[in-house]
């Protein structure tokens, strides 16, 4: 980040959020009010992937999650549907340039067996040139649903408890985490939703747990690098107590009278 964009924002770059996520939303009604085809929506959207992706690498974010489509997405209409993989595909052929020159690493959750083979393909390729990326993580959210995942790990710690590898009282927070698909990545510490609505819509519900939420007004395809900044300073003005007061928070006063 240049100076003049931190001090303009007073973004301290030592009190970045380690893992950022975003809800991208608002593409439909984007091209909707501009008399376009839902699908320009989306292609205007993927701009903003791009400038959005540069922008948390050049400040310095550590992991970067978007919720690029929802296990519940593939309820929509075919044709879109059939667009979105199409764009999906031509992003991760588009981007592997400047994803392994930046030293971003990509990663992916949710039920990646349910994408086109093409994509499924082009993904992992992408995924593996990319594994010692140590820069930035980008993690694609595919075919992802929060509730699913949880039902997942669920039923994958209760097959050890049923083979006698695993105790009941042996099952943690720390436990389940790791079986989750983002198992690895820190817990989010900033989610941004954009377009105006205020829901997680079935996104990293156990990842969420002490995240901040922010809500914007801003369409996904007009959300651009200053409105990641912007949000990055708001996150940055917000006192993260995880359950404590501000008092225990503060550090002790000096001892006025000495010894």
């Amino acid at each position: 980040m240049s100076e003049s964009d931190s001090a303009a924002l007073a973004i301290d770059v030592h009190a970045l959020p380690r893992h950022v996520a975003i809800i991208m939303d608002g593409n439909g009604r984007w091209a909707r009010q501009r008399g376009l085809p839902r699908i320009e929506g989306h292609r205007k959207g993927a701009e903003s992937v791009r400038e959005v992706v540069r922008a948390a690498r050049a400040i310095g974010i550590p992991v970067l999650t978007l919720f690029a489509f929802s296990e519940q997405n593939w309820d929509r209409p075919r044709d879109e549907v059939d667009a979105l993989m199409e764009l999906l595909y031509r992003y991760v052929l588009d981007e592997r340039e400047e994803i392994l020159g930046n030293d971003i690493r990509l990663a992916a959750v949710g039920e990646l067996e349910r994408l086109p083979l093409l994509v499924r393909e082009a993904l992992g390729v992408l995924m593996k040139l990319s594994s010692a990326r140590q820069s930035m993580v980008l993690c694609l959210a595919l075919s992802y649903g929060g509730r699913e995942d949880l039902a997942r790990a669920t039923r994958s710690i209760a097959e050890r408890v049923r083979q006698g590898t695993l105790q009941p009282e042996q099952i943690d927070e720390a436990l389940v985490g790791s079986y989750l698909a983002t198992a690895g990545l820190p817990p989010v510490d900033l989610l941004i939703r954009t377009s105006g609505e205020m829901r997680l819509s079935n996104f990293l519900l156990w990842e969420l747990a002490y995240a901040e939420l922010l809500f914007t007004s801003t369409m996904w395809p007009d959300f651009r690098k200053p409105d990641l900044l912007a949000a990055v300073a708001e996150f940055q003005s917000r006192e993260r107590r995880y359950g404590r007061t501000s008092a225990q928070l503060r550090p002790p006063a000096a001892d006025a009278g000495g010894s």
